[in-house]
């Protein structure tokens, strides 16, 4: 049996022990990703990049952190994804079949449910005479409810117009659903074309609208009024989620 003498002489004097060397690489690594990554694992729901800021030493810069931490985890089974203006940690896409809830109710959306929230999408601010004139047809009044139910839109505000009638816009449910960083990121008119969703002979001058959900009010748009919210366009809670 090899005595205690001859177990210490494997290891040579001149390197330091494994534990010193992680602690070493720890310290390396900057305090702020350390405080980041502390944060969105700890948050319940996406976190905006002004809370995040407030937590950091003065003098970080936001936004190489968060990209230097995204890098970090791109190769991971969790990763760092934005969500509109937030930020949180996801399961890799490649592997979010590992967390697939078995129990979730998947509900088929009518075409004209698909149709409606496309042109909330690409349209937004919209409203629902503005969708029956983009259709061509008028909008049952579930539709809309379908879409608010879902929590992929939400009312915006009021056009100022005769009527003052209510603005729709996507939420972050809806990105969140369908894998985007930003509204921006739907596909584009050659996109559509390549996925065969568009035909080849569109009309002359045809485009598809650069989406934007940006949240602040249009100068063509009043606030919502307190009682509007209780005419049943919130967002509901479900269990349900409706097919892509």
């Amino acid at each position: 049996m090899p005595s205690v003498a001859k177990k210490l002489a494997i290891v040579p004097k001149d390197e330091p022990p494994p534990l010193a060397e992680e602690s070493a690489a720890a310290e390396a690594r900057p305090e702020e990703l350390r405080l980041l990554e502390a944060l969105l694992f700890a948050a319940g729901e996406p976190l905006d990049e002004a809370t995040l800021a407030r937590q950091l030493p003065n003098g970080v810069e936001l936004k190489d952190a968060l990209a230097r931490l995204k890098a970090e985890y791109a190769p991971r089974g969790v990763n760092l994804v934005r969500i509109g203006k937030k930020w949180t940690f996801r399961t890799a896409n490649d592997l979010a079949w590992l967390l697939t809830k078995q129990t979730v109710e998947t509900r088929k959306l009518s075409r004209a449910a698909i149709e409606t929230l496309a042109i909330v999408a690409y349209h937004q601010p919209v409203t629902r005479a503005e969708i029956e004139d983009i259709r061509g047809v008028a909008t049952a009044t579930g539709t809309l409810d379908v879409l608010l139910r879902t929590g992929w839109i939400r009312p915006r505000g009021r056009r100022k117009a005769p009527g003052r009638p209510i603005t729709y816009g996507t939420t972050e449910n809806f990105l969140s659903h369908f894998g985007l960083e930003a509204v921006s990121d739907l596909p584009g008119l050659d996109e559509l074309k390549g996925a065969g969703l568009l035909e080849g002979n569109m009309p002359l001058g045809f485009a598809v609208p650069m989406p934007s959900d940006e949240s602040t009010l249009r100068d063509d748009e009043d606030p919502l009024e307190p009682g509007d919210l209780d005419l049943g366009l919130a967002p509901a809670p479900t269990t349900a989620e409706p097919e892509k």
